[in-house]
């Protein structure tokens, strides 16, 4: 509809806008994956807006406009956080939702810290096995 010549320089300026967010939201990802490295804290999040960094990177170079768009949001701060927000708050109830189903065995106890499982056992002394 807006022709050829238009289309293929969309995409290519999709592009090159593209690697250079790329380029300045990776090493500013790097700078707080190393900061929360050097403090002790664990860079979960940040490493979760390096995937969304790589995931939008290879969607910009991919052609299509609705690729692009995608790539874009995966870029830009604002929805790249919201994104990783909603996956973390995903995951915490699929992890929660998987311990309560595991702690719901007929012989679990759930003490608030895990399962106890009771059971009995009988040791056995060092006897020899005699082969007949």
């Amino acid at each position: 509809m807006i022709g050829v010549f238009s289309t293929i320089l969309l995409v290519i300026a999709t592009a090159v806008i593209g690697v250079f967010l790329l380029r300045q939201q990776g090493l500013s990802t790097l700078s707080r994956f190393q900061n929360n490295v050097d403090s002790g804290q664990l860079p979960a999040r940040t490493l979760l807006e390096g995937v969304f960094l790589l995931i939008g990177g290879a969607l910009l170079l991919t052609p299509g406009f609705f690729t692009d768009t995608i790539g874009f949001l995966c870029l830009l701060p604002p929805s790249r956080g919201l994104m990783v927000h909603f996956l973390i708050k995903r995951s915490i109830v699929q992890v929660s939702n998987a311990q309560n189903n595991y702690s719901s065995h007929p012989n679990a106890q759930g003490n608030g810290e895990g399962s106890v499982y009771e059971g009995e056992f009988i040791k056995k002394g060092d006897e020899k096995i005699e082969h007949k």
